[in-house]
């Protein structure tokens, strides 16, 4: 064989290797450097289909060319997605989870937090806060300032950003998952779940995405909202609980006149409080249920989860009432600026043992109860939740006497 022949030859192989081997980033010198300092995130980029019209500079700008202009870099927010994903990206900023850190702001405990628990990413900052960086505060500041809440890498990690990934469930597990929040917990060992995780590829049962993302809509809101609230209720004896709850909350005063945080929750979308919108997001959630399951079976379900939910108001605002007259009657100390009710949003925060109980049937318990009856999940309902209650209640009852108790022989002397 002569020598031009062997070298076409030779060519050619190099040409077939070429075409098999993973994209690289179009136009880019970053993968230089890279290839050698963060060789994973390197591959990670080019196993995902992005790589294959776009450079590292269409996410991070063309400031930092060098080991010496590192601070130039630019990290990407929603508006760099917004560029080529303009339908997607209007989805998720009108939802939820683009105000994850207007709802840890609005609360009145998060301000005195660690820096490393919200900023620095160790506590509720780890999913409220990663996300569309402020870059002139994080130059400034030389470090890193979260301005909103969870963005596009969240579900489609960066770098690959595979659309796939996204749509498995787990993707959803990093967050809801946990004390007050264990929807993947609750998903995963309903039926629906373990239908769907025996076999995927038949996709028997619903995933997290189908339900709350239906055909791909990145605007993700639920009927009840994360507190469990709505207004107005015809259910005049429901509406009794729910005017408690929201005393409890903060939303109502003592007279059960609305006070400012109102409308921080109303801004943050963690109530329903008008009709229309809790029809909107009910109908959104039992038309996807509507296509394995008969109209009549999707309201009765429905409307059992709804009663677990008034069940659960009737125990905790029973509750509340009890740690409220704990309150007015100066057995629990009012700190200056609050009033009779507790101070339910601000979770552990609080100076006394039956206090923490109460929050403890709020944020897990009481969370449990309505949350495990919406995922089809009767064992949370029952035993993470509902019973919890009761026996956060009696406790709560049997605190109350004691505590009367001691303030009378106190007084005694």
């Amino acid at each position: 064989m002569r020598r031009s022949e062997i070298f076409f030859i030779v060519l050619g192989l190099i040409t077939v290797l070429a075409a098999a081997s993973p994209a690289s980033a179009v136009g880019s010198d970053c993968e230089t450097c890279h290839a050698k300092l963060t060789p994973l995130l390197v591959k990670d980029f080019n196993r995902g289909v992005m790589s294959e019209t776009m450079g590292c500079a269409d996410c991070h700008g063309e400031g930092h060319t060098s080991a010496d202009d590192v601070a130039n870099v630019e990290l990407p927010t929603i508006a760099t997605c917004q560029q080529c994903h303009e339908e997607k990206a209007e989805q998720y900023l009108a939802g939820k989870h683009a105000k994850g850190l207007l709802a840890i702001q609005a609360l009145p405990f998060t301000h005195g937090q660690p820096d490393a628990f919200i900023a620095g990413q160790k506590g509720c900052g780890g999913c409220h806060t990663l996300g569309l960086v402020d870059q002139e505060v994080r130059k400034s500041e030389g470090r890193q300032h979260y301005q909103y809440g969870m963005d596009c890498q969240n579900c489609h990690t960066r770098h690959a950003f595979s659309k796939a990934e996204a749509r498995e469930p787990e993707a959803c597990q990093t967050c809801h998952q946990g004390f007050d929040h264990p929807q993947w917990e609750m998903w995963s060992t309903s039926k629906h779940g373990v239908a769907y995780l025996l076999d995927r590829e038949a996709h028997r049962g619903p995933t997290c995405q189908d339900c709350h993302m239906p055909d791909g809509d990145h605007r993700v809101l639920t009927p009840w909202g994360f507190l469990g609230v709505r207004l107005p209720e015809d259910d005049e004896e429901w509406m009794g609980y729910r005017a408690t709850i929201l005393m409890g909350l903060g939303v109502l005063d003592a007279e059960g006149q609305p006070t400012a945080l109102l409308e921080v929750v109303k801004a943050g979308d963690m109530a329903r409080l008008d009709a229309e919108t809790f029809d909107f997001e009910r109908k959104r959630i039992t038309d996807t249920c509507g296509k394995c399951h008969s109209g009549g079976f999707v309201d009765a379900n429905m409307a059992n989860a709804d009663q677990m939910l008034k069940e659960a108001d009737k125990l905790f605002a029973e509750a509340i009432n009890i740690v409220a007259a704990l309150r007015r009657d100066g057995i629990i100390k009012v700190k200056a600026g609050e009033g009779v009710y507790p101070q339910l949003l601000s979770f552990y925060e609080v100076d006394t043992h039956v206090e923490q109980v109460l929050y403890e049937m709020f944020m897990d318990h009481r969370m449990k109860t309505f949350q495990g009856a919406f995922h089809i999940n009767p064992d949370y309902t029952t035993w993470y939740g509902y019973a919890k209650m009761k026996k956060d209640l009696t406790e709560i009852r049997e605190l109350d006497h004691q505590m009367r108790a001691v303030r009378a022989a106190a007084n005694a002397f």
